[in-house]
């Protein structure tokens, strides 16, 4: 053992007398070059890193910073722009702590384009679906005005046309006999007892008996078994309530018949467009099974009432059924024109100057007289949404100038500088960690290619979070309806609504991994549904809602809503036999990727029971 140690030491001491001599050896040998080459070199490769990272860009994601790029592109966590990291310039003693001094080239490189805030009259197009009508003023409904036996049928099918006047049935009746006696021995006695007379006469005109059926009944002088009922409009047969041999009782129906030369236009309007619907609006509007061809009606009537499962009001437009082409049920699809007609003109700011963040609406106001673009930060208040524009009611200005293009850009450059921004309303600095950032990223990935990966919902999710997430829910059922209906453009507009929905979700309520897991899925929610509201191809819509589901289904799953249960359907032949989910409030089986072609093509594959 003492030999080992002897030889062990021995060897240490060889090594270190080793790097002895190497350092003296390095000493020499350098001091021995010439010192005034060796500064240039030194300062050539220091100029020469300056100068690569002064021409070098590097891009990075608002929503996580932890990502670097020497190019531009999309974030490979959420898919979002990737914006330029050094666009932020150092600002002027006149410049607030929070502006946003964006260079010339900065500002180029982001395309940021800014409007004028106008005051004018807001205008609104406002998209509609519905049906034709049959006029309710003009349907009849035929009753049976006494008892007896249907004996003959004159209208045997519903659709068929009748004029007024015209034979529908002959009833065998007891109450009838009795009547037509009743007559026959009072005209005997009219001269006499006149009041008589006209009892009988009034008995048989409050059964819709015609006169020149009663003076028939009082010239024969007699009784007949079998009566014929007239038709009391002219019309189309809606429906035929009996047939030959029934008995009928005082007040059973026999038959409905409505006249169809004119006609009700019933569209379907959402709540938050009745605001801009008036009665004598002009509708344009065209009819499905009459293509190529344009109408033109006003709103005649707004139903008061609205339907507490659609959400929507019906619009009404009368029109002229010329030609009889025009069909009840028949779907048509029209375009109101509106303004706003009371008050002033209002305050108006494009739609894409506004950033949502919950209960925040955020704008960049440019500030004046400056040699190179300067934003600040302002939080508005908004009122009803004006086609392409915004109303607004509190927070700006006529004639400030906002951000409307590339306002995304601006938001993160202030996250990125710390100062206040739409996700970080208190101005901290974001932390910029790639090893975290590198783990994030790859967990997100992970996340987005299993299927069945998914947090549960044992992270402390907010009330108000969930609410929120649970009306981006009820938009896209109404969405995943549209998609079942087969109609693209019901699904381009309830898509639209869906992203409205997902805008007011407030992502500042959830902290730490549960805000990350949000981002993660938003970015692919938000790419998903613009496809879906980009295209009028229904098949290229079911291609982008076939991605979306399974990133809104692991949403619903990690963070929970306050509807009672979710059911994750799946039918096996969708996506060229690849299958297809989708999430649903009933657990029938109704397909948004065939309708009615496969309606019932599908199962349940999960249910999401949330208390």
């Amino acid at each position: 053992m003492k030999t080992i140690i002897k030889q062990i030491k021995d060897n240490y001491i060889m090594l270190i007398i080793a790097l002895i001599a190497g350092i003296i050896l390095g000493i020499i040998f350098s001091g021995s070059s010439d010192s005034r080459k060796s500064e240039p070199v030194l300062a050539d490769n220091h100029e020469g890193h300056e100068h690569e990272s002064e021409n070098l860009q590097t891009w990075t994601c608002s929503m996580h910073p932890q990502i670097r790029q020497d190019s531009p592109g999309d974030c490979p966590v959420c898919g979002m722009d990737l914006v330029p990291l050094t666009s932020v310039q150092s600002g002027t003693e006149e410049d607030g702590a929070d502006d946003i001094v964006l260079s010339e080239a900065a500002a180029g490189l982001a395309d940021i384009r800014t409007t004028r805030v106008v005051r004018k009259r807001p205008e609104k197009n406002i998209f509609l679906q519905g049906k034709v009508q049959a006029d309710e003023s003009n349907i009849t409904e035929l009753t049976a005005r006494f008892g007896g036996r249907i004996e003959q049928l004159h209208v045997s099918f519903t659709g068929e046309n009748v004029i007024k006047g015209e034979k529908l049935v002959t009833i065998y009746s007891p109450e009838m006999l009795s009547a037509q006696r009743e007559l026959v021995e009072a005209a005997g006695l009219k001269v006499n007892r006149p009041a008589v007379y006209e009892s009988a006469r009034l008995k048989l005109r409050l059964w819709d008996i015609s006169d020149r059926q009663i003076d028939e009944i009082e010239e024969r002088g007699e009784v007949r078994p079998y009566f014929d009922v007239l038709s009391p409009a002219s019309g189309t047969v809606m429906k035929r309530h009996v047939a030959a041999g029934d008995y009928v009782r005082t007040g059973e129906p026999l038959f409905m018949i409505a006249d169809l030369s004119e006609l009700w236009l019933v569209f379907d309007a959402y709540e938050e467009d009745l605001q801009w619907i008036s009665k004598g609006d002009n509708i344009e509007f065209t009819i499905q099974a009459l293509p190529g061809k344009k109408y033109n009606g006003k709103v005649t009537f707004v139903d008061p009432f609205i339907n507490p499962v659609t959400r929507t009001a019906g619009v009404r437009v009368e029109i002229n059924n010329m030609g009889m082409k025009l069909k009840p049920e028949m779907f048509a699809g029209g375009t109101l024109y509106s303004s706003a007609t009371e008050g002033s003109d209002e305050l108006l700011i494009p739609k894409s100057s506004v950033l949502w963040t919950g209960k925040r609406s955020v704008v960049y106001v440019k500030v004046p007289d400056r040699e190179t673009p300067v934003f600040r930060y302002r939080e508005i208040l908004l009122g009803p949404d004006a086609g392409e524009y915004y109303i607004v009611e509190e927070g700006l200005q006529e004639g400030e100038t906002v951000a409307t293009n590339g306002v995304f850009k601006i938001d993160a450059s202030a996250q990125l500088e710390g100062k206040t921004s739409m996700m970080n309303p208190e101005g901290e600095k974001i932390s910029t960690g790639h090893d975290h950032g590198e783990m994030e990223m790859n967990s997100a990935m992970e996340d987005n290619t299993h299927d069945n990966h998914v947090e549960t919902k044992g992270q402390d999710v907010p009330e108000t979070f969930n609410e929120q997430l649970t009306g981006v829910y009820s938009a896209y059922i109404d969405m995943k309806d549209a998609f079942v209906s087969t109609d693209a453009d019901a699904v381009r507009k309830e898509a639209g609504t869906v992203i409205e929905a997902l805008g007011k979700v407030d992502m500042a309520l959830l902290e730490g991994d549960a805000h990350m897991k949000w981002m993660d899925y938003l970015g692919v929610l938000g790419k998903r549904l613009e496809s879906i509201t980009n295209s009028r191809d229904i098949e290229s819509q079911r291609k982008a809602f076939l991605e979306l589901n399974k990133t809104f289904y692991q949403s619903v799953k990690a963070y929970g809503l306050l509807a009672d249960t979710v059911y994750y359907q799946y039918c096996p032949m969708a996506d060229d036999n690849r299958g297809g989910y989708w999430l649903s409030n009933e657990k029938e089986i109704r397909n948004p990727y065939f309708g009615d072609m496969m309606m019932t093509c599908g199962e349940v594959k999960d249910v999401i029971i949330n208390n």
